[in-house]
């Protein structure tokens, strides 16, 4: 069947998402990555917003996380007190997968959702952090949306909004923050991971018809491509749910 780019970068970052996961979702493809893996493979997975709705069945795709359509049938409906506390939650922690965007990436998967240019004179200056240091910070699995291209995967972030592995292999531990960080990232060409030891990105796999030297030419940073396999497409199932159930006025798509 024929798909399209942001399809196959939806059904991807889903295929991350486990039955036993506790979803930490924002607004967007991230929404309809965690409403496909609901529909399709992981019904059991709980998500929440940072607005406190926890559990959310979402029959209809949200436009955003205030969107009252986050809150229906949910387990409860709270506040950012309470999405803080799920998300830090020291019996279901260790299950919490946080999603999260941002304009530019590094090596680390350190993420930059500031200010384009000097912090006090910038050429662009983004909404900033919102939760997303406090999810890049305590949860212990990420998963980063981008578009891949060389000015978003930058050799040096403009500013550090959200820790990933800082510095490297211990940066977090010398930061004080707990274990963890982000486990990928997934873009319109391939999914990214980070090497157990060196916490440097590599390229885990490329989405069909894209070759690595592709990844590499959209990068400011050469990364390890050796690992590197083929994505397989996403099947006819998934992409009669994902464009049916879960975004059938393409909003989203």
């Amino acid at each position: 069947m024929e798909y399209t780019l942001k399809e196959m970068m939806a059904i991807t970052a889903a295929r991350e998402i486990k039955n036993d996961d506790i979803v930490f979702c924002g607004t967007g493809i991230s929404m309809l990555a965690a409403m496909a893996a609901k529909n399709i493979h992981a019904p059991e997975c709980v998500i929440f917003f940072e607005t406190g709705a926890i559990d959310a069945k979402l029959e209809e795709i949200p436009l955003a996380v205030a969107d009252s359509r986050v809150m229906y049938h949910t387990a409860a409906n709270g506040g950012l007190l309470e999405a803080f506390a799920t998300m830090q939650n020291r019996v279901t922690g260790a299950q919490v997968l946080g999603i999260l965007g941002a304009a530019q990436i590094d090596k680390f998967g350190n993420l930059n959702s500031t200010v384009i240019g000097d912090y006090f004179s910038p050429e662009t200056r983004f909404s900033g952090s919102g939760g997303g240091c406090d999810v890049a910070s305590f949860v212990p699995r990420s998963m980063i949306f981008m578009q891949h291209e060389k000015r978003k995967f930058v050799k040096q972030l403009d500013y550090l909004t959200s820790p990933g592995h800082l510095d490297g292999p211990d940066g977090r531990r010398k930061a004080g923050l707990p274990a963890g960080g982000p486990q990928c990232v997934v873009t319109n060409l391939a999914v990214m991971r980070f090497d157990d030891h060196t916490k440097e990105m590599y390229l885990d796999g490329c989405y069909p018809g894209i070759e690595p030297r592709t990844v590499l030419d959209h990068m400011a940073f050469v990364v390890d491509v050796s690992r590197a396999r083929p994505l397989a497409p996403p099947s006819a199932r998934e992409l009669k749910i994902l464009r049916e159930k879960c975004d059938p006025q393409r909003l989203i798509l």
